[in-house]
């Protein structure tokens, strides 16, 4: 896979398949931090369970983890040939190492102290109906709904509301009308995320607490 520098120093990789890059190339760490972590208040949950769907190089999970360090996470990935990729990059991510360590684990499984990530592989819209935890937090980041329209329809967003706490957030880069139309069909409260490289916001999706 080819290596991309982007604007803010950190690498992210392109997908020859989907003809997309993983992150933004305005900054791959900065969207982690800014589109994911940051508005799902990560900083500010006592313990929370995240769900990170479409784990990709393990910037969003590496960026949480730097964020609060009494954390669980479980993340959802279709392709492992991203494991090795991942042995090679130096984001500036101060747990990044864990990463690294849990991408070459054979169980996918790190925990240590207050930190606990289990990585799960396949097809996500798969993998999600076997999770019976109840989840703070959920990052959607798959590729653009034109390249893979089927994680970011009605039904996916249908199994996903399910996993989630009353007043859950779910964040994405994405505002697209038909992603937005789907997620308040599925139930969630839709809103508008922070504008970060680019002129159109990102999407904040919340559970209702009723």
């Amino acid at each position: 896979m080819k290596q991309i520098s982007t604007k803010d120093g950190s690498k992210t990789l392109y997908s020859e398949k989907y003809d997309e890059t993983y992150h933004s190339v305005s900054g791959a760490v900065e969207e982690s931090v800014e589109k994911f972590v940051k508005p799902c208040r990560i900083s500010e949950l006592k313990n929370p369970k995240v769900l990170d769907i479409c784990f990709g190089l393990g910037y969003n999970s590496a960026a949480a983890i730097e964020a609060n360090q009494n954390i669980e996470i479980i993340s959802l990935e279709n392709d492992e040939r991203l494991f090795g990729e991942i042995l090679k990059l130096n984001p500036n991510l101060k747990y990044y190492n864990l990463v690294k360590k849990l991408a070459s684990n054979k169980e996918l499984e790190y925990e240590k102290d207050n930190i606990k990530i289990k990585l799960l592989i396949g097809d996500a819209r798969e993998t999600v109906k076997n999770i019976k935890n109840k989840f703070d937090a959920v990052f959607l980041d798959p590729f653009s709904p034109k390249k893979c329209p089927e994680l970011w329809s009605y039904e996916f967003f249908s199994d996903i509301i399910k996993l989630m706490k009353p007043g859950a957030i779910m964040a994405t880069y994405s505002c697209a009308r038909a992603v937005r139309e789907n997620l308040k069909r599925a139930g969630f409260i839709v809103k508008d995320g922070p504008v970060v490289g680019r002129r159109a916001p990102s999407t904040v999706a919340i559970a209702p607490i009723v």
